[in-house]
């Protein structure tokens, strides 16, 4: 049975066009995987707590040196990584806030790309130890950012690539709803990233 994480961060709830696109992957890879478990994390309930100090020594101090507050503390970035490397598959919902990903996500990633659990270095560079997943991004946007005057500008999918590329995951699908914000596109956006997804063939 596929596990399939699904990671919200827009506040927006049922209004959400990133909520809409991926609930649409969730339906697709279900319907592919019957009886596939999913699991949801989302971001926007109260404020999702940034790294510290206190937290990131705790994180480099071994487990059997820390102290009751530093195990405390590590703990709500243990049950978010335990998360990932449950799932089979991942589905982020991310709107596109000032050309880039919400502060929360980048605070789920800060919590989960972890040195020594989730990557590491050594004589040949880093190395991911988050492997044999497949991830899908559902991206929204009020401009157009997959072509166009405003492609050099989309800092979402390329660091998306980067992070989640270097904890070991490889096998990223993006999708998009794009074009919110113009009213020449807005009225087909959402019509034309739903076809997206059930035009494409899961591997």
């Amino acid at each position: 049975m596929k596990k399939i994480l699904n990671i919200i961060s827009s506040p927006r709830g049922e209004m959400s066009f990133s909520n809409k696109l991926g609930n649409a992957l969730i339906g697709k890879i279900s319907a592919e995987y019957p009886g596939a478990e999913v699991m949801v994390r989302d971001l926007t309930h109260g404020i999702f707590p940034h790294v510290h100090a206190g937290q990131l020594e705790a994180f480099f101090t071994p487990s059997d040196q820390q102290t009751d507050l530093q195990k405390a503390s590590v703990r709500l970035s243990d049950e978010l990584i335990q998360e990932v490397f449950d799932a089979d598959i991942l589905v982020l919902n991310v709107p596109t806030y000032n050309f880039s990903i919400p502060s929360s996500v980048k605070a789920w990633l800060d919590q989960v790309v972890r040195a020594g659990i989730t990557f590491k270095f050594d004589e040949n560079g880093p190395k991911g130890f988050v492997t044999g997943k497949k991830a899908y991004v559902a991206i929204s946007s009020g401009a157009v950012f997959s072509e166009g005057p405003f492609k050099e500008n989309d800092f979402v999918e390329p660091y998306l690539k980067t992070v989640f590329g270097f904890i070991g995951i490889t096998d990223l699908n993006f999708f998009r709803v794009e074009g919110m914000g113009i009213p020449a596109l807005s009225e087909t956006a959402l019509e034309k990233a739903l076809q997206s997804i059930e035009q494409y063939q899961l591997i």
